[in-house]
């Protein structure tokens, strides 16, 4: 495959090739720079040291076009990572578990995961997740328990991860927030470590501007941003849009993940964000998918493979 490092349209491109194969696509990761490649080109889980899969958006609890059985479509993804030749070390969860924080969907939701028997899964809230409480149920069923405010981080296999809050006291429509107490967090947790250290950082809404418009993006994410730009690697990973997009920023590399339950429109396109409901039935599984994450022996990268539902 030819390098796209020193030329976006030509990674672009590549990235929408990779895309239409169909069975999903490897990033290998390496300093910020990313290669893309299709699955059968791309190397094999032996050459990892751990791996980890990334779920998003389930809304268990939504009952509308073009997704009628949302319970089926995370079965189906949960069955997936559980298919894997390779266990992943663990799953995560980037939020949106329900789509109205019901007693009886979260109930729905840990019972999918119970018996998909998929091992560890963290958790980061979507603002889907905190109605009517400010997330007092989701963190009491699904919290961490390191820190009051539900943000927490943990090391696996020599890389940093760390899952942030962006959903909480949130207006209609309005982009995430971080908050000071937070951000404080944040950077005395990252003070001890290492520039060499890859850092995998997971949150809801995207910490990014992606398209302020409509609400996808952090209002102070870039103070956020100011901790993160002395290491050589750092991923963030976001769910909220229902689709994937990536953005490179130095050493940082921005992705947002599929849904498992519904796609939403691209960027600006349309009246406004919400489900696609064009997508035909026979069609959705192109539009949903889960993302697995490896980390590569002897090196700094991460190559990350998005799966769709087949």
């Amino acid at each position: 495959m030819q390098d796209t490092h020193d030329n976006p349209a030509e990674g672009r491109r590549q990235f929408l090739k990779c895309m239409a194969a169909g069975a999903g696509t490897l990033w290998l990761m390496k300093s910020g720079v990313l290669q893309a490649l299709p699955l059968s080109e791309g190397a094999g889980a032996q050459d990892s040291s751990f791996s980890f899969v990334q779920i998003s958006d389930s809304h268990i609890g939504f009952h509308k076009a073009p997704n009628m059985d949302v319970a089926g479509t995370l079965r189906q993804s949960l069955a997936t990572i559980r298919s894997q030749a390779i266990r992943p070390a663990f799953v995560m969860h980037t939020g949106d578990l329900t789509h109205l924080s019901k007693p009886d969907e979260f109930d729905t939701l840990a019972g999918l995961v119970q018996e998909a028997h998929i091992g560890k899964v963290f958790y980061v809230p979507g603002e889907h997740d905190v109605i009517g409480d400010n997330g007092a149920e989701f963190f009491r069923r699904f919290g961490e328990r390191q820190q009051a405010g539900g943000w927490y981080s943990f090391d696996q296999g020599g890389v940093h991860f760390v899952g942030l809050i962006n959903v909480l006291n949130l207006k209609a429509g309005g982009l995430g927030s971080l908050g000071e107490d937070q951000l404080a967090w944040l950077k005395n947790d990252l003070a001890g470590l290492s520039s060499e250290t890859p850092l995998v950082v997971f949150a809801h809404m995207p910490l990014w501007s992606l398209y302020p418009q409509w609400g996808w993006g952090t209002d102070d994410s870039a103070q956020a941003m100011t901790y993160l730009r002395r290491f050589g690697s750092v991923t963030v990973l976001n769910g909220h849009i229902h689709q994937i997009q990536q953005k490179v920023e130095g050493s940082i590399t921005f992705y947002t993940a599929r849904s498992t339950a519904y796609p939403q429109p691209a960027p600006g396109v349309g009246s406004g964000p919400g489900p696609l409901q064009s997508v035909t039935a026979d069609a959705l599984h192109r539009y949903l998918g889960v993302r697995d994450v490896r980390h590569v022996r002897g090196s700094g990268a991460l190559a990350v493979t998005e799966e769709e539902l087949a």
